[in-house]
């Protein structure tokens, strides 16, 4: 029996020839060089390095040769890969530096040049203040509470201790729907829901009802005839003034900054007992204007304080009127108007800049969240 024919060399193995692998080598730098684009190069590197491209389909030719040529014709084939491919990355990596530069100095934009492109909406710095404040709220773990704009007059003014003499419930000062018998009336307050509220959810009450409100008040400076308040109310067990003027400190705080407290002054609302205004600090002079001729304070009025709204504990009808023991609950509530608060954060010195809708005024609002 005849041994192998170790030394038989197929037909078709010309490809691994060292002058036809140069010249596979030659024709693949060559195309690598000339690709203008990474677009290009991908096109060259499947001619010359893919499954049909001419160094592979050499390489599988390595199969066919005796064992004594192999390790040649291996060592052979994997320099040519291997100069093929450092290449392609080389060339890849100069492509893509010179497509960033192209990118970066084509589309430079020279910022210095006029345009007139049309600037995009923005959300209204009152629904920003509302929302800003209410979050103070619901951080402190208050719920937002909400109601009609168009309330029961029981809601509006009986359920709240305003009395059918009471001045507010006159036509001078109150929106009605159809008539004054109608019993419908556009919100004067957002204190409704805060009744709404007391009916609707068991004790303990915190909430806090930010919305639009309505009176028959002349546009001008520092009034308009529709605008916003945000009231809270807490109705517990053990509530005191005490808990009111801490929240109504935090709400400053974050309002207008670390050093602004608040102070009450006695006054009178029928629907809490006790009642007061609430001043805030200054933010501006934080009150150092006061008896300071050389240095006034056109904020404050050289007066270190800024009314900012009214308080109050919840007076005991009106934890009645809601079905409340007000011999086992107490609570405070309090109110401020939402323009006020934004004219005193950003010093806006006119209310009517606000309902104008004049985009020189909301712009700076805009980019507000």
């Amino acid at each position: 029996m005849s041994a192998p024919n170790r030394s038989y060399d197929p037909v078709g193995v010309a490809a691994l020839e060292p002058q036809a692998v140069g010249e596979a080598v030659g024709q693949a730098l060559a195309a690598i060089e000339a690709a203008r684009d990474l677009t290009e190069l991908k096109d060259v590197r499947r001619d010359h390095t893919g499954d049909k491209s001419a160094l592979s389909l050499a390489n599988r030719e390595i199969g066919a040769l005796p064992p004594a040529a192999k390790a040649e014709a291996g060592k052979r084939m994997g320099e040519a890969r291997r100069s093929v491919n450092e290449a392609l990355e080389r060339r890849e990596g100069d492509l893509a530096v010179e497509r960033d530069l192209r990118v970066l100095r084509e589309e430079t934009i020279d910022v210095s040049m006029p345009t007139d492109r049309g600037h995009t909406g923005g959300r209204h710095p009152l629904t920003t203040m509302m929302e800003r404040m209410s979050e103070v709220f619901l951080l402190m773990g208050y719920e937002i509470a909400e109601g009609p704009e168009a309330e029961a007059e029981w809601f509006n003014f009986d359920a709240l201790n305003i009395g059918p003499d009471h001045p507010a419930r006159t036509m001078q000062d109150t929106f009605f729907v159809d008539s004054a018998e109608s019993g419908v009336v556009l919100r004067t307050q957002t204190s409704p829901i805060q009744m709404r509220a007391l009916l609707e959810r068991p004790l303990p009450v915190y909430v806090v009802a930010p919305g639009r409100v309505y009176r028959t008040d002349e546009l001008d400076a520092t009034h308009t005839p529709v605008f916003h308040q945000i009231e809270g109310l807490a109705v517990d067990e053990g509530i005191t003034m005490a808990h009111l003027k801490g929240t109504l400190d935090h709400l400053a705080t974050m309002m207008f900054g670390e050093g602004i407290s608040t102070r009450l002054r006695p006054s009178y609302f029928p629907f809490t007992e006790p009642s007061a205004e609430i001043d805030v600090l200054c933010f501006l002079c934080r009150g150092e204007s006061v008896g300071n001729l050389g240095s006034p304070c056109r904020t404050c009025g050289s007066e270190g304080w800024i009314e900012w709204g009214g308080c109050g504990m919840v007076n005991p009808r009106v934890l009645e009127a809601a079905g409340i023991d007000p011999d086992v609950y107490s609570g405070f509530a309090f109110g401020m108007g939402v323009e006020r608060t934004l004219m005193f954060r950003h010093g806006v010195t006119d209310m009517r800049d606000m309902v104008e809708g004049d985009v020189r005024f909301t712009r700076a609002f805009g980019i507000e969240v």
